[in-house]
């Protein structure tokens, strides 16, 4: 029979290591997975998109993640096939403790749109952990005269698994004098009790050696001994009594440290040592020994570790006494952990939205969180609210869900982004609260029309853009600018100015001279051309002609001041661009000249001696006052002479030191001079043919009149089609004029059309201004047409 409720146990357990899915179906769908521990890290757990009713592929559409409720994650999903794997290898010792069953929680979120569920993994157990006694060699110092059928507890011997596979019964090896009773205890697990069956003697048997198995109800089954050593004790004829079997006591779980627990009190009838009693903590878990303390002496409990009533709510401490004869006795004392708000509210987000569209309609999901307390029973209800008034409502959605969702419109013109505050806070007391930022950006839509800062532009040439503000962002922010024509139907403006559509920038087609045009106004842009500095200042005195420089004389005898010379230069722009001023660069001796920086007046600044050399070079630099000022230079040769009779027209270049006469004056004067023959030559030449000329006008003058008989003037005239088109390819128009003093015969000049006509008639009209009676008649027959051009 023991057999057969072995396998049955056995067979249930293969059946709980078994993996199954429960899909439960309701207004708050919550996947339900099982797994066994251990299971090895990519072990299939099960088909997430089956499971919610998504096709393949959807679960990587949406973005589907895997968001847990505590601080690790111990599944990976697979989006592509929605297959489900542990990610690591799963110890349920670790993660629940003694906890049964073992629930791993966590949500499914998917995006596109938003949307969560609710899962959760229960781990079972497997027998993969043995019973151990926590003290392998107990000592039991039982007197003689301990009556038949005393009971002596064992400690408990410890097993991490739970359920089937934890501790299950124990089993004494043969002896002549004991055998084992198991017992149950709740929140504690099971102990055994040595149970005397025969009287002892010590005189017969001093010591007895027992060894106790403790077993588990895995497949196979994992055990665990202790070997106990029972010393026989000479007669103590009465054992501790406490004065109650079992003690109760409640401790908040803030307590510090020393706190008092419990007074547990024994009694002994016994004299003398006998009757000494010694308190103890024996037959105790580790995690007891841990928390509290006992003092041997008078009983007091107190506590030696921290309470915590979210990890343990009841403690069952077994206390001894023991008299000085090493008879003892057992009591208990039951420890209620009182719970205290010590935990503030958590909130935990599962997913954001964010960048958030401007014209998300009221309602829309922002975010969704979760809130947990872990003081369940103190903290009473947790409520969750904004701590400033922004455009957003926190609803409820299942449990302890929420989800953050849009009250009102919004506009990123006015508000590009918003920082909210969650808090969460419980009833206490004293009532304690959390806090969590959310960080919600709102992009932009395409809901504001571009606007011009002003309403009209006067804009430079040098320096010209037109800037128009969109409120919108990024594509709908890209304003693209053009010209429009004017009202006026005038589209010359064109032939001048540009804009470029990225930018707004003006630009000009062609060059402008601010000395011809000035202004001009294009729809609302009115753009006034300025002055650029674009012109150097031209000398014109004294001309640089690049071959001779040019020569002043300054006699010796001259006085400081003397006006040497004067330096002439204008600038083609206007305004400070055409301010000129003159400035000395260099010169042969720069005490000797000075030069007026307004007007460019060369004076001597002292008189000269003989020791100044003959020759003096100046170079003047002449600037305007333009940004960036530009200017031209000017070289001066200045001889410095006894008397203006002598000829000082050629003198040494100060670059060469050398006192010979430079030979290409030789071949200038040569030059000059041949040219001189020649422009005399010519003058002659074309005085002579102008005089012949005017022989042969005279005698071409009698014939005039025979040549107007004979020249027929419609065959010159040329009727238009009403295209404008000529039907010769070369009309003339003749002209004489008689009415002068000396009659002349006027050239032959081409006539040429101006196309297109204005107003299209079909019609060319001529002007031959003849004196002639013949031409009056010609024109009143036939030519009625003709009109002064």
């Amino acid at each position: 029979m023991a057999g057969a409720r072995r396998k049955s146990l056995q067979s249930r357990q293969v059946g709980s290591l078994l993996i199954f899915l429960c899909v439960s179906v309701g207004g708050a769908t919550t996947i339900r997975y099982s797994v066994a521990e251990e299971m090895e890290s990519g072990s299939f757990v099960a088909n997430v998109a089956k499971d919610l009713g998504l096709e393949v592929g959807k679960l990587a559409a949406r973005g589907a993640r895997l968001v847990s409720e505590g601080n690790k994650m111990h599944f990976r999903l697979h989006r592509k096939t929605g297959d489900l794997f542990v990610k690591e290898k799963l110890d349920r010792e670790s993660l629940c403790g003694k906890a049964d069953p073992c629930v791993l929680h966590f949500e499914i979120i998917l995006v596109e749109p938003l949307q969560s569920f609710r899962a959760e993994v229960r781990v079972f157990d497997i027998n993969d952990n043995a019973p151990v006694f926590l003290n392998k060699e107990p000592l039991l110092k039982i007197p003689e005269s301990t009556p038949l059928g005393s009971r002596f507890p064992l400690q408990s011997a410890q097993d991490l698994n739970v359920g089937l596979n934890g501790l299950q019964n124990y089993t004494l090896s043969a002896n002549g004098y004991f055998h084992l009773h198991t017992r149950f205890r709740s929140h504690r697990p099971k102990y055994a009790e040595l149970v005397l069956n025969k009287p002892l003697d010590r005189e017969e048997q001093p010591e007895v050696n027992l060894t106790v198995t403790a077993m588990d109800g895995g497949s196979p089954p994992k055990s665990g001994t202790a070997h106990i050593r029972v010393v026989v004790l000479d007669v103590n004829d009465h054992v501790p009594q406490f004065l109650r079997p079992v003690y109760r006591a409640q401790v908040s779980e803030n307590s510090p440290n020393g706190s008092l627990v419990a007074t547990v009190t024994a009694m002994d009838l016994d004299e003398g040592t006998n009757k000494a009693i010694t308190y103890s903590l024996a037959q105790n878990p580790e995690a007891i020994l841990k928390t509290f303390q006992i003092d041997s002496q008078t009983g007091e409990v107190r506590l030696k570790g921290p309470l915590d009533f979210e990890d343990i709510e009841t403690y069952d401490i077994d206390i001894q006494a023991t008299d000085g004869g090493g008879l003892s006795a057992h009591s208990k004392v039951l420890v209620e952990v009182v719970d205290v708000n010590d935990n503030p509210p958590e909130v935990m987000i599962s997913s954001v939205s964010s960048p958030l569209p401007e014209d998300s309609p009221p309602q829309t999901v922002v975010a969704l969180f979760t809130i947990r307390d872990r003081d369940i029973r103190m903290g009473g209800k947790v409520t969750c609210f904004l701590r400033e008034d922004l455009p957003f409502v926190i609803k409820p959605t299942f449990g302890s869900s929420y989800s953050l969702v849009t009250d009102r419109s919004l506009d990123r013109e006015e508000v590009s982004g918003y920082n909210i505050t969650l808090v969460a806070m419980d009833t206490g007391p004293p009532s304690l609260s959390a806090e969590t930022m959310i960080e919600v950006l709102i992009s932009d839509v395409n809901d504001n029309p571009p606007i011009f800062q002003e309403d009209s532009y006067i804009l430079t040439v040098r320096e010209n853009n037109i800037h128009a503000e969109d409120l919108d962002l990024g594509e709908n922010a890209q304003i693209t600018y053009s010209l429009l024509p004017p009202k006026n139907g005038d589209l010359s403006v064109f032939a001048y100015i540009s804009i470029n559509s990225d930018n707004g920038k003006l630009y000009a087609l062609r060059t402008m001279d601010y000395e011809a045009i000035q202004d001009f106004q294009q729809a609302t842009v009115r753009v006034v051309v300025l002055d650029d500095n674009d012109n150097r200042p031209m000398i014109l005195y004294p001309l640089q002609n690049g071959t001779l420089p040019c020569n002043d004389l300054v006699p010796r005898s001259a006085e400081a001041g003397y006006l040497v010379t004067k330096v002439v230069a204008v600038d083609g722009d206007s305004g400070q661009n055409s301010w000129l001023s003159y400035h000395l660069l260099k010169a042969t001796d720069l005490g000797l000249f000075s030069v007026q920086r307004q007007n460019g007046e060369i004076r001597t600044l002292r008189q000269i001696s003989e020791r100044d050399p003959m020759m003096q070079k100046l170079i003047i630099l002449v600037q305007d006052h333009g940004q960036p000022a530009l200017s031209t230079t000017v070289s001066l040769n200045i001889l410095l002479v006894d008397g203006f009779s002598e000829p000082y027209l050629q003198f040494q270049d100060p670059t060469k030191h050398s006192r010979k006469v430079n030979p290409s004056t030789k071949y200038l004067v040569i030059s000059l001079a041949i040219l001189s023959f020649l422009f005399l030559l010519s003058v002659t030449v074309i005085f002579i043919i102008h005089v012949y000329q005017k022989i042969k006008y005279k005698e071409k003058f009698t014939i005039q009149e025979h040549f107007y008989d004979d020249c027929n003037f419609s065959n010159n005239l040329v009727q238009g089609q009403g295209n404008g088109s000529l039907s010769q390819p070369c009309p003339y128009e003749m002209c004489s004029a008689t009415g002068t003093g000396n009659s002349e015969f006027c050239f032959l000049k081409r006539f040429m059309p101006n196309f297109p006509f204005p107003h299209a008639t079909g019609e060319i009209k001529w002007s031959l201004p003849l004196n002639s009676e013949r031409n009056k008649s010609q024109r009143s027959e036939g030519h009625d047409q003709v009109s002064d051009d």
